[in-house]
């Protein structure tokens, strides 16, 4: 039992075994029974699996809460609604990598779920690094707290950038040093084809396996923004590590319905740029205006909930008169026509097109079969 007392990175190391615990019970749930077999999701389903994850994220939270003290509760609840509204950025390059190597929708469930296992493994290894880099340079803070807010005026300023694909240099270098099979073989991410060569029966990487790839790399890009974000608001590893981990593990799940409705937050990205101005403008003025004294808690919290918040509501209201109504299968969603095309599905069209998929409307990009 003195094990479980034992501190590991300053939090007991039960606490760790119980949050992943919750990981891999959660992670067992959603990929062993409600998805054992690979189905498309529908918009429905993934509202309602959206709210469980987001939940139990509220539960884990009050446990901190009453187990680490309020300050840490609160730090904890910031974390995560940071890293949940930066992930609609997520979102959108997503849709694109899932287009761009034409993966099915029943299958891109089965793809996100193992990408957010790696991402586990993955921020947990920045971060334990961030952790070790700042509390032994603490002046590295003050980096980190400049890129934010360099990052968030970049952001207020900055058009949407395009994403090629096709000139990812992950992409050249496994297609051009690793077999890949030109067409998809179910859920598979490698199977065994014959040798064009030889004959014999090779081990090769079906394009999931790129789409997977792509998507943990694009993740990787984003956490240069979320981790340093959070290491602004605690350096405390648990709360850093928890929050984002809670933030990512729904993600899979609130996909579905976010990539229909995407186009809806195009604002959100200025609101975005003022939290992560906000956060990193924090430590300046908590270590040479408030002389060291810490930024209040309940502050740092409602602003960033706030900034949030308004950036969804004035997203909604401002595209309210983009959205027509649609007849579709199951699942229809609202799009907007194409004479009134938002950066982001213009963006849809690209691709689409370098693929040889011709997109029309946004229905085609999102409920392509």
């Amino acid at each position: 039992m003195e094990f479980l007392m034992m501190d590991w990175l300053g939090t007991p190391v039960s606490f760790w075994l119980s949050f992943l615990s919750i990981v891999v019970a959660l992670t067992a749930f959603d990929l062993g029974i409600l998805h054992k077999e690979d189905k498309e999701m529908g918009i429905a389903e993934s509202l309602k699996l959206s709210a469980f994850y987001i939940s139990i994220a509220m539960l884990f939270g009050l446990w901190v809460w009453f187990q680490k003290g309020a300050d840490m509760g609160m730090k904890y609840y910031t974390g995560f609604f940071i890293e949940k509204a930066l992930s609609v950025d997520n979102v959108f390059v997503i849709s694109l990598i899932f287009t761009f190597f034409a993966i099915p929708r029943k299958y891109q469930y089965r793809a996100l779920l193992w990408g957010i296992i790696a991402v586990i493994v993955l921020r947990g290894l920045m971060i334990a690094a961030g952790a070790a880099i700042v509390q032994e340079y603490y002046w590295t803070l003050y980096i980190f707290a400049a890129f934010l807010i360099g990052t968030g005026i970049k952001m207020l300023f900055s058009g949407d950038q395009e994403m090629d694909v096709a000139k990812n240099p992950v992409v050249k270098y496994i297609s051009t040093h690793m077999r890949v099979t030109k067409e998809l073989h179910n859920e598979k991410f490698f199977v065994k084809v014959p040798d064009e060569k030889t004959g014999k029966m090779v081990r090769a990487a079906t394009p999931l396996f790129l789409a997977l790839v792509v998507i943990n790399l694009a993740d990787l890009v984003f956490a240069v923004d979320s981790v340093p974000a959070i290491f602004a608001i605690t350096t405390d590893t648990f709360i850093v590590y928890t929050s984002n981990i809670m933030a990512i593990l729904g993600l899979r799940a609130f996909y579905f319905a976010l990539a229909a409705m995407v186009h809806r937050f195009h604002y959100l990205k200025y609101a975005l740029a003022l939290v992560l101005v906000f956060i990193g403008s924090k430590i300046f003025v908590s270590d040479f205006l408030l002389d060291g004294d810490k930024f209040p808690p309940v502050l740092s919290l409602g602003v960033t909930f706030g900034l949030i918040l308004g950036g969804i509501l004035f997203s909604l209201w401002k595209t309210k008169d983009d959205v027509h109504a649609q007849a579709s299968h199951k699942g229809a969603q609202l799009a907007p026509e194409p004479n009134m095309l938002t950066p982001v599905f213009r963006r849809c069209v690209k691709v689409g097109r370098f693929v040889g998929y011709p997109v029309d409307k946004p229905s085609d990009f999102f409920m392509r079969q």
